[in-house]
């Protein structure tokens, strides 16, 4: 339905009605999406670090990182690591310059089952962090939502103060144990559950509604308004508008830059559907989970393994291509010289 001019011009857009109930979060690494659809916080990734290291623009950040990386010396791994950690962190720097709240910086997915591994990288970014004058409440450190790294996020948040952003989160059973972490926020990725539930499923549309994505996030947001927990729950990972209109209300959802400019460029009523008075309401047993039941209940969900193991992949594989990247610039000819 088309919206005459006039009443355009009286109605707030879909995305700023959006920022009435939600807190619109930008998951990019482009500074010029994030300066035009003034977000709160910002999302990285080591995919979306890749794409955004790859533009003419931000060369000057690679640069910046490659010669940390060398300047600290080491082995030739030692200086790969150190400058892909710098340039996260630079990344992050300048995000922080745009946003008046936090930027999510991700530990290598490579760490994915190592607590200590996670646990030691995350206080590297903090501390590369500090170096650039920023502290630690700006940031949240993102980490996978394995048994190992909601571990990691258990300790960092309560005895090194370090607020986590748990991502590649599927199942029901990974949302329980991040709430009883304690940890700061979860992503949980709606259009990947999607993706999946079309790949193997007769089903190949679905009503934003019926989405198995958006009614996963749906029930996580309902059990933690129900029992209390205060870990912030940010959907992720949207396919199309219908997903996020589905979840207005949710804490914070954090979206593309291009279905921010869809959503700022709709005009019709949106109407939260997620709120803590329905969620208190509703019907839900609380349950607990130590490593044996997180195990067993994680490995009930078919879609949840799978979708867990490709992400955790899909981001190793791109930080490697990232590390060859700067690998590149610092040890090709030496730079041609």
């Amino acid at each position: 339905m088309s919206v005459s001019p006039v009443k355009r011009q009286k109605m707030e857009s879909v995305l700023d009605q959006l920022k009435h109930h939600t807190t619109v979060v930008a998951d990019t690494g482009d500074f010029n999406a994030i300066d035009e659809y003034k977000p709160l916080d910002a999302t990285t990734n080591p995919s979306l670090i890749l794409a955004a290291a790859q533009m003419p623009v931000y060369q000057e950040l690679v640069d910046d990182a490659v010669a940390y990386g060398k300047k600290l010396g080491g082995s030739e791994e030692e200086q790969i690591k150190n400058a892909c950690d710098k340039l996260f962190v630079l990344f992050g720097a300048e995000i922080l310059k745009r946003i008046p709240g936090r930027v999510s910086t991700e530990v290598d997915a490579r760490l994915s089952f190592d607590k200590e591994g996670m646990i030691q990288r995350a206080r590297r970014l903090i501390d590369l962090y500090k170096e650039a004058g920023i502290g630690k409440d700006r940031i949240l450190i993102k980490l996978s939502s394995t048994w190992e790294g909601i571990q990691a996020g258990k300790v960092l948040e309560a005895e090194y103060g370090i607020h986590c952003n748990m991502t590649l989160l599927f199942s029901f059973a990974q949302a329980v144990a991040c709430a009883e972490a304690g940890v700061t926020l979860i992503s949980p990725f709606v259009g990947r559950i999607l993706d999946w539930y079309v790949a193997n499923g007769d089903k190949k549309t679905y009503e934003p509604s019926e989405d198995p994505g958006v009614k996963s996030v749906t029930k996580i947001y309902n059990y933690y308004k129900k029992f209390g927990y205060k870990t912030i729950v940010m959907g992720a990972s949207f396919r199309n508008t219908g997903e996020i209109k589905a979840l207005a209300g949710c804490d914070y959802l954090t979206i593309s830059p291009k279905l921010l400019a869809e959503l700022s460029k709709e005009y019709v009523k949106l109407t939260p559907t997620l709120s803590v008075k329905e969620a208190q309401a509703c019907e839900l047993e609380k349950i607990h989970l130590d490593e044996k039941a997180f195990r067993w209940h994680h490995n009930e969900d078919q879609m949840a393994v799978e979708k867990l193991s490709d992400g955790i992949r899909r981001f190793a594989a791109d930080a490697i291509k990232l590390e060859r990247m700067l690998k590149e610039r610092m040890f090709s000819a030496e730079n041609g010289k």
